[in-house]
């Protein structure tokens, strides 16, 4: 597992020194596709430090309210992901001269890329699901047993920058593109979704015995990843206009997967179904009403 992590996280440090100089430019002129994408991803990361606020004063909520917040959160990333990448990605694809079908399979081939590639990322890192426990890596039994011997604390870390890394490239990719009020709303939508996961993240971390300090500092630190991420979003789509519909649709891809595979089914593992269902139709509902009426 060392030497896949560590794969993974060299290709990330390397794509940002690489385009620092970019990203340094385009800030000091004031650009405002990238601070958009920064403003964006530090509102992001600080919804995600407010999350955490209230595991300082209590140690547990019922499953039944956690569930319902993560299908709230669900619901929210995924009117997020239809209305301010998935349209948006095949309105700009149609304007770069695509006809209809041409502008359906970019964007159909990227959301599958981004799924594709967060997959290959979760089976390349071990993490730990929040409820049903040790995932990725877990291909043979001297994986499982490689990742066994790794401090859950960072087994956390991992699932919580899994969740977070996408979701900062969806800001900065959606602030490359024209729409620039989209782009506010989409990290609107995933700041509302990232308060109950901060709190998640720190009241599962504190479940597992580390204090309440440390469960909320690394929940807090967690959110970092989504600036970071934001700004290399806008960078790489800098490279050429033409990235940018993929780059909307791969985003997608990669949160649709989160959706999906991660918070659907830990919302639905303890038996409130009903309850995060409720949550998830209330959180798109919202995030929709906020996109449409932004828009």
């Amino acid at each position: 597992m060392a030497l896949r992590y560590w794969v993974v996280l060299i290709i990330v440090v390397g794509a940002v020194v690489v385009l620092s100089p970019d990203i340094y430019a385009r800030l000091a002129a004031n650009d405002p596709h990238m601070t958009g994408a920064l403003i964006g991803g530090l509102v992001a990361a600080a919804a995600t430090a407010l999350g955490t606020i209230p595991a300082i004063f209590t140690s547990q909520l019922s499953q039944r309210i956690t569930d319902t917040m993560m299908g709230f959160g669900a619901g929210v990333m995924l009117a997020a992901t239809s209305f301010s990448l998935i349209l948006p990605a095949l309105d700009i694809a149609g304007d770069q001269g695509a006809g209809p079908w041409l502008a359906g399979s970019i964007v159909g081939a990227g959301i599958v890329l981004g799924a594709l590639g967060l997959l290959l990322i979760e089976r390349m890192v071990p993490h730990e699901h929040f409820i049903k426990g040790v995932e990725g890596g877990a291909l043979s039994e001297a994986s499982m047993a490689q990742a066994t011997r790794l401090k859950r604390v960072w087994l956390f870390v991992a699932a919580i920058i899994l969740h977070n890394f996408p979701e900062g490239l969806a800001i900065g990719v959606a602030f490359a593109g024209p729409d620039l009020v989209g782009a506010k709303a989409l990290a609107l939508g995933i700041a509302i979704q990232d308060i109950p996961e901060g709190l998640v993240v720190a009241l599962a971390l504190i479940s597992v015995g580390y204090s309440k300090g440390v469960s909320v500092g690394v929940g807090v630190l967690s959110g970092l990843v989504e600036p970071l991420a934001a700004v290399l979003g806008v960078a790489l789509i800098g490279l050429s206009v033409y990235f940018l519909p993929w780059g909307l649709a791969i985003a997608a891809g990669a949160m649709l997967f989160v959706i999906s595979h991660e918070i659907i089914p830990e919302s639905h593992r303890t038996g409130h179904e009903t309850w995060a269902t409720s949550g998830l139709i209330i959180g798109f509902v919202v995030m929709m009403l906020l996109d449409t009426a932004l828009a």
